[in-house]
């Protein structure tokens, strides 16, 4: 559902809020289409299925996310052969102990949002009555935790012009409440981050100079004995010291858009990726790759637009990729290719994407090549899930 209790100015999926009867009734669930969405989802041939309700906001709407969660839970007990994960995203100021027992009961992981301290959070993350959001928010999150148990909340992070400068704060926050990491996102061009990107904005340079003063500050709190994780870094780093794939649709070749996940809309429209679902959400349907309702799977997924996706976004074979230094270890946004540059390929080492991949790859090449014995232990702690002093030696 597009409905949500937050009006963030920097969202990417342009959210409406207390909308009128008609807005409400056009997004009210539709049994039928949720059914269809869900037998769609156990037609893929893999054996890890990952189902993540987002939004606006899931709960706003929370029988259609109820009757999805139980619904996945019935057809996956078809299918003793798949692994199959539910994951929650919300801001999770309208949940409660009902709801988190029946989460509870489906084992679903919660995943929401925090952006630093009571002030930094409250600048963007209000109601739309102009009311800050952290003080039930903090509240929410522990009785998360006492229901589902510690570990069952994940945090992302929204950088803006107003926390850019303030990441240790953010870290020491996040440490503050438990967390065991922290995902840097900087601001994608989609929603309301668009319409405010003047209030909200900074450059590739500005964010990966403030993003590598934040990693030293982290990699120094593990040092000092407090295990916390760059979840960031760590996906690089896997893509470099290691010979695994991190599944992380971003950094695959060819982009894992409509490979590895899918976006499935409330109507029963199908998108590559989320990010397709946000430009639609901006009038542009161009990477719409069918609906529940009317396509079978194999016509959503050998739709000629995901298939020209796929194959423009080999980095292996692009101009601008193909002789990078990086090119094993990164990856292809051809949508986000599309938004900066009018198409899917662009030249990639104009994108921000690129310029942003290739400063912080270089940033941890320089941290490896100096082998200090410390650091590497830190990254080797994170990529291992274990205490630094487990690994040191």
């Amino acid at each position: 559902t597009p409905l949500c209790n937050l009006k963030c100015d920097y969202c990417h999926a342009s959210t409406i809020g207390d909308a009128g009867k008609e807005e409400k009734q056009k997004n009210r669930f539709n049994k039928d289409v949720i059914d269809k969405i869900i037998d769609v989802i156990f037609q893929s041939p893999s054996h890890n299925i990952k189902i993540e309700l987002q939004g606006g906001e899931p709960l706003v709407n929370w029988e259609f996310s109820k009757y999805l969660i139980e619904n996945s839970f019935k057809k996956s007990l078809l299918f003793p052969d798949k692994k199959v994960e539910i994951i929650l995203c919300t801001n999770l100021i309208l949940i409660n102990e009902e709801k988190l027992y029946f989460l509870k009961k489906y084992n679903v992981i919660i995943s929401t949002s925090l952006d630093g301290t009571e002030e930094l959070h409250d600048a963007h993350r209000v109601t739309y009555s102009g009311e800050g959001s952290y003080k039930t928010f903090i509240k929410k999150l522990h009785l998360t935790r006492q229901v589902l148990g510690d570990n069952s909340v994940g945090a992302l992070l929204t950088v803006t012009k107003t926390n850019l400068y303030r990441l240790n704060e953010i870290v020491d926050e996040y440490i503050k409440h438990n967390f065991d990491g922290i995902f840097i996102r900087a601001l994608n061009p989609y929603g309301r981050a668009v319409s405010n990107k003047n209030n909200l904005s900074y450059s590739t340079e500005e964010f990966v100079n403030e993003y590598k003063k934040a990693l030293d500050y982290i990699i120094d709190r593990n040092l000092k004995g407090r295990s916390f994780i760059d979840y960031y870094a760590s996906l690089l780093l896997r893509r470099i010291l290691t010979p695994f794939s991190t599944g992380f649709m971003d950094l695959q070749s060819p982009a894992g858009a409509g490979i590895s996940g899918a976006m499935y809309d409330f109507d029963g429209n199908v998108f590559p990726t989320d990010e397709g679902r946000m430009l639609a959400r901006m009038g542009n349907n161009k990477f719409k790759i069918g609906n529940v309702m009317s396509n079978t799977y194999n016509e959503i997924f050998l739709n000629p637009n995901l298939v020209s996706i796929t194959e423009s976004s080999i980095t292996q074979a692009t101009t601008g990729c193909k002789n990078c230094v990086y090119n094993i270890y990164c990856g292809s946004d051809p949508i986000r290719n599309y938004v900066e540059t009018g198409n899917i390929v662009g030249y990639r080492p104009d994108s921000e994407f690129c310029k942003k991949n290739m400063l912080i790859f270089e940033h941890l090449m320089n941290i490896i090549k100096t082998n200090d014995k410390d650091v590497m232990s830190v990254f080797w702690s994170w990529l291992n899930h274990k205490h630094i002093g487990e690994i040191r030696v």
